[in-house]
Formats: C-alpha cells, structure tokens, sequence
C-alpha cells in the first residue's frame, strides 16, 4: 500500500465518521416523521401515518421483494419507516443474566447468537426486550432473531423511494412496544456516504487554497524583498556619494553647495549696504533683487547723486537709471528709479 493509498484510507475513514456524527446530530434535533407499515396475516402490510397524505394507499402488497400501491413515493419520502413484521417471521428466546450484565447486553446476545438461534453473527439480526429483574439477582430479556437477508429484503423494498431511514421491528407477546432487529438509513439528502464525498471535496479544495496561499505569500515576500534590496542599494549608493562629497572634490555636492555659497550674492549684506550707502533724505519705497540684478524706487532730494554713492561701494557696479526721474508737487522730493549689478564680495579667497 501506497503512502497516497494510506492517506486516502484514513481520510475517508475521517470523513465518514464526521458524517455520521453530522447525520446523528441533525436527527435528533430534527426528528423525522414516522410512517409504520403492520404486517397482516396474509402478508400484507397496514399503513399508520401520523401525516395525511393525499390519495395515500391505506394498505400496502408486498411480492416479489417490491411494495405495490399507488402513491408510495410522497407517502414515504424523507420519512422514517418502520415495518414491523409478523412474529411468525422471527425467532424468540428467553435469556437470563445477571444483574451486572445489564450494561452490556447487546455485546452479551451478539457473542451467544449462535448458539441461541441456527444463525451466525452475520447471518442474524436481532433485538431485545427490556430486561426485567428477576429473582437471585438476575434479570431476563427476550431475544427476538430472524436473518439478515429477510430483514434486509423488506428495508430495499422501501429505500427505493427515498426514505430518511428503515427500521425492522416485531410484537413480542407480553411486552408492550416493538422491539427492533434491524436498522437502515437510506441514501437521501443526509446520505452518510454522500455527505462524506462532500467533506473530501470541500478538505481538498480547502488544501488547494492554502497551497494557493502559500505560493502567492512566498512570490510577494520575494518581491519586496527584491524591493527592499534595491531601496537598499540606492540608499548605499546615496550615502556613499554624500561622503565622497564630504571628503572634497570640485563636482561633490557639498563642493557645488559651498561654491553657491559664496559666488551668490547675500540678501541680507545687499540691505546692509544700502543702509549704509544711501543718504538719510532717501527713502526706499521698492526694492527688486534677483539674481546679481538690484532695482530700487524711492524718493530723495538729489536723485543724481545716488548714482556715485551706490558705485563706490565694492558691492555694486553699474548703477544707472531705468527709468525716468519725476518730481510730483505732493512729493517732498524726486522720485527715482534705478538698477545695479550686485558684486558678490563673499566668495571664497583662492
């Protein structure tokens, strides 16, 4: 035998069991109803119904291992069915045991069936009544037997038309109630093997998913850690610029930043020095400054003299006006307009 054969084995012996015990469940909390068939002296059988079924036969043949009557299919289907046969089909024996025997009574008469009827354990089927107490401490049942093959002639009669389960039963004289022999649940809608098939297909589709997860879990691990590898890389890479900069050269970064540093003229040191360039009658009323490019508008009381004053600083060249020199009669002076080159005179000595 296989590994594979071993496995299949045990799984459908797994699931059978989950059915059964499904199955089991389902029954007791949802009893199903009960059609009983008697069993006349002619061999005929009584129908008791406890449900009215329309046009439902009130008497049922039996020949030839099949049940003749009209409509047996609604009166039977989904129902459990419990045919109690004559007590001329079935053999009877009293059997005493002690008290102690009565937990284990059922093991008792299937390990003596042998020798209490002409049948073997698996030829017979049987059932007992309650065991009453005796005196001596003992207790005494009795045992009703038939075979195998007859009970099981009459439960195929009635599972072709779809009950939930078939039961055998008889009348023992003197004891009320039926006493089952046999017991059959039929292949409908909880059919134990059926439910079974479904729990392999639903536990293999179940382990093909996982299967599915655990590929697709491992090929999107390996993408981001791909991913993280090249972030990695590049941010190795970036460092490893970052301190080559810092370790000098003219094209590093932090070279071409310490070069702008210096070869750009300071915001801050151009207001500086018109502070201090323009004569305390000027008023700055604009200023513009992009670049190495400086415009300022204002008032003064001598426009042409701020052209020099702005030159002889070492910050500014070419100071000229770009636009007219106008003298309004609200204006306390001329207002003027002008432009200069901005000097950058904080780059690095060389």
């Amino acid at each position: 035998m296989t590994v594979f054969s071993t496995i299949g084995a045990v799984l459908a012996a797994w699931t059978g069991s989950v059915a059964a015990a499904i199955i089991a469940g389902i029954n007791r909390i949802v009893s199903p109803r009960v059609v009983r068939l008697v069993e006349a002296d002619d061999g005929s059988f009584a129908v008791e119904a406890a449900d009215k079924v329309d046009n439902a036969p009130s008497r049922i043949l039996f020949a030839n291992g099949a049940l003749s009557a009209p409509n047996l299919v609604p009166l039977f289907r989904g129902k459990r069915v419990e045919i109690v046969l004559h007590p001329k089909r079935f053999l009877f024996r009293p059997l005493e045991l002690p008290a102690r025997a009565g937990d284990f009574l059922e093991g008792i008469v299937r390990a003596q069936i042998d020798r209490l009827t002409p049948w073997g354990a698996s030829e017979a089927v049987f059932g007992y009544t309650a065991p009453v107490a005796g005196g001596n401490d003992s207790i005494t049942t009795m045992i009703a037997a038939t075979t195998r093959k007859l009970a099981a002639g009459y439960a195929r009669a009635v599972a072709a038309f779809h009950p939930s389960s078939v039961a055998i039963c008889t009348d023992v004289e003197g004891h009320a109630g039926h006493v089952q022999v046999f017991e059959q649940s039929a292949r409908g809608h909880l059919d134990a093997a059926r439910l079974g098939r479904a729990l392999q297909v639903a536990l293999g589709a179940a382990a093909v998913i996982a299967l599915l997860s655990v590929g697709i879990s491992a090929y999107v691990a390996s993408s981001l850690g791909a991913q993280e590898d090249e972030l990695a890389r590049q941010i190795s890479a970036r460092r490893a610029a970052i301190r080559a900069g810092a370790d000098g050269g003219d094209r590093s970064p932090i070279a071409a930043l310490e070069r702008r540093k210096y070869e750009t003229p300071a915001s801050v040191i151009v207001l500086e020095t018109l502070s201090q360039v323009l004569p305390d009658h000027t008023y700055v009323t604009e200023l513009h400054f992009a670049g190495a490019k400086l415009q300022i508008s204002g008032i003064t009381r001598d426009a042409p003299s701020l052209i020099p004053l702005i030159e002889q600083s070492q910050h500014f060249t070419r100071a000229t006006f770009y636009a007219p020199t106008t003298r309004a009669p609200s204006d306390p002076g001329e207002r003027f307009h002008i432009e200069a080159r901005v000097e950058p005179k904080n780059t690095v000595a060389r």
